[in-house]
């Protein structure tokens, strides 16, 4: 899977992006009014030195007149305006900082929370590493937004209404002219809004194509090295980091033709207009030196941030396609299942109920079909069938993964829709064929940072499904490190711990989903008695490949393409001599023909 493909993004809808994106900054107001009153002393001053300079040059310098305590005046003020400058400086980007690591440091919470509250919809049509550029690179490009961008737009505004009030306090038929400058400036800024953003959405879909293709391999280097797959996936990755690089070679020419030389060459005019104009004004009378400077100085000083809003024009244009995808993301309505709530239901005996349920992932085409069965309170219900027969998706509707539109779920007479998700999660234990363990160690892992579980209680789970033995023999015991996955620990261990996990909650309904399918023949036997404490008490849906692990199952269902086509007790089944028998038979060996 790859990243989704973005629409192309139109001056409307970049104008809405960056309206929501700005949003984000209004909590900050107050620490914005200081940043802005602090870059307005910073401009103010950086616009009064050239004027300084101006008087001492056509007040003193061109009359050869230097009254020690006046030019020692203008000398102090300038420095110590200068020093403000800097001193202003630093507490202003410092703060524009910290304002834009702080938007940042929410958006990420909410793109996050966000992909927390994603149905499995969402995650079967979308690649994980494509998730992981949106909340990491994207949001990391508009944190430059905010953080270079903003700060410089701002700065050019001010500078501009100061540049130009200290210009038309010189000349104001030149400061007139000089106001042509504006809409050249704009016209580039428009050109360039328009074709860039195609460029950078190209080169961000194709960095989520990266990280995708990143994430796809080493979560499954084992096969990769195994099948000696490793020159497939770096062709694949070559070919995608080629269009990568082909996507920024583009862009960058396109910002080094528009940017900086088009705006050089506006200034390179500019001077010489000026220069001319001063030249054409001696001719008829005299021209001070010192507004000569200070205007020359002043345009100087104008195309700065203007130079500046240019070149992060790009940094600009990279953020707003990186907040179109990190809003694409969270507006996804492909959310978990909503519950229609009512607070006073409670799962006392976990009796469950599957009513004329039919079920597709995609809307097309029926997965399950007309589901009917009862699990009564303690009682096992086994799922058994071939590969796509439907077993999984029972259990996937049962936990409430995907919500079904037609049928009904109910579990002690109370649809399962009516549940407080809270309820749902904590009465039911799901143990996976392929279990899952978090980084830390064995205590949290059992635990799952439930501060009201004692170690105690965590030492008793493990002891009932009989992992404790396996712990005790580790260098720290429940305190032994648990790397990603819980690659270090074999999978019967890591079924183990996940069995461990499942007690500790004392659930009412038990899910298990070919629980003991990759655990060897040895560690299967040790844990039958376990499991069948387990399930003692507890309504039990259990899928199962080996079905010498579920003979003693109240019910079993034999579903084939979507559909119960057998149901009964094992004896019952074996009777019938159906699908049932003829697996039965084929797994102990009496039969060799396939189904």
């Amino acid at each position: 899977m790859r990243g989704e493909k973005m629409p192309k993004l139109t001056g409307k809808d970049q104008w809405i992006v960056l309206k929501r994106l700005l949003r984000y900054a209004i909590p900050h107001k107050k620490s914005i009014a200081i940043a802005l009153l602090l870059l307005i002393l910073t401009i103010t001053g950086g616009i009064v030195g050239p004027l300084i300079i101006q008087t001492f040059i056509d007040d003193y310098l061109t009359p050869m007149n230097f009254p020690e305590r006046e030019v020692l005046t203008i000398a102090l003020v300038y420095i110590g305006i200068q020093v403000f400058i800097v001193g202003v400086s630093y507490f202003q980007l410092l703060r524009f900082q910290e304002i834009a690591l702080k938007i940042i440091q929410q958006m990420r919470v909410d793109v996050f929370t966000k992909v927390q509250g994603l149905g499995m919809r969402y995650f079967d049509k979308t690649a994980g590493g494509s998730i992981v550029s949106r909340v990491t690179n994207d949001t990391e490009a508009i944190k430059e937004m905010f953080v270079s961008v903003i700060v410089t737009f701002l700065q050019a505004i001010f500078v501009l209404i100061g540049v130009y009030i200290a210009l038309f306090s010189l000349d104001v038929k030149l400061s007139l002219l000089s106001l042509l400058l504006l809409p050249l400036f704009l016209l580039i800024i428009v050109i360039y809004r328009r074709y860039s953003a195609d460029f950078y959405q190209d080169i961000r879909e194709r960095l989520s194509q990266l990280n995708a293709k990143i994430a796809e391999s080493l979560s499954g280097m084992g096969m990769v090295q195994a099948f000696r797959q490793e020159d497939r996936f770096e062709a694949e990755f070559e070919s995608i980091n080629e269009g990568h690089y082909k996507a920024g070679m583009r862009n960058i020419k396109f910002d080094g033709m528009l940017l900086g030389p088009a705006i050089d060459l506006m200034y390179a005019f500019a001077i010489v207009a000026v220069l001319g104009y001063f030249g054409f004004m001696s001719l008829e009378s005299s021209v001070e030196v010192g507004v000569l400077y200070a205007f020359s100085t002043l345009i100087a000083r104008l195309f700065q941030p203007i130079q500046q809003v240019m070149q992060r024009l790009s940094i600009f244009q990279q953020a707003l396609v990186a907040a179109s995808r990190v809003f694409k993301l969270m507006d996804d309505s492909d959310m978990e299942p909503e519950q229609i709530e009512n607070k006073n239901a409670e799962i006392r005996n976990g009796k469950i109920e599957f009513r004329d349920v039919t079920f597709s992932y995609d809307g097309k085409t029926d997965v399950l079909k007309n589901i009917s069965f009862t699990a009564n309170a303690g009682e096992t219900v086994a799922l058994v069938g071939h590969t796509g027969s439907g077993k999984s998706s029972i259990i996937n509707l049962l936990m409430r993964f995907y919500e079904y539109e037609q049928g009904e779920i109910v579990i002690d007479g109370v649809s399962l829709k009516n549940y407080p998700k809270e309820e749902l999660r904590k009465k039911t234990g799901l143990v996976l064929q392929d279990p899952f363990l978090f980084y830390g160690d064995i205590e949290s892992n059992i635990r799952l940072h439930d501060k009201s579980m004692s170690s105690a209680e965590v030492r008793a789970a493990a002891e009932f499904v009989q992992a404790n033995e396996f712990i005790e023999k580790l260098h720290d015991k429940y305190s032994q490190k648990v790397t990603e996955r819980g690659s270090t620990f074999s999978s019967g261990q890591r079924q183990l711990v996940a069995f461990a996990r499942t007690i500790a909650t004392n659930p009412k309904i038990l899910v298990l989903d070919e629980a003991t399918a990759n655990i060897d023949t040895e560690t299967e036997v040790a844990i039958q008695a376990s499991l069948e404490k387990m399930r003692r008490g507890r309504t039990t849906i259990a899928i199962a490949h080996r079905l010498s692990t579920i003979q003693d199952a109240e019910l079993i269902l034999v579903l084939h393409k979507g559909e119960i086509v057998e149901r009964g007790t094992h004896q019952e089944l074996i009777a019938q001599q159906g699908l049932y028998h003829k697996m039965y038979l084929l797994q102990n060996g009496i039969l060799d023909d396939a189904i």
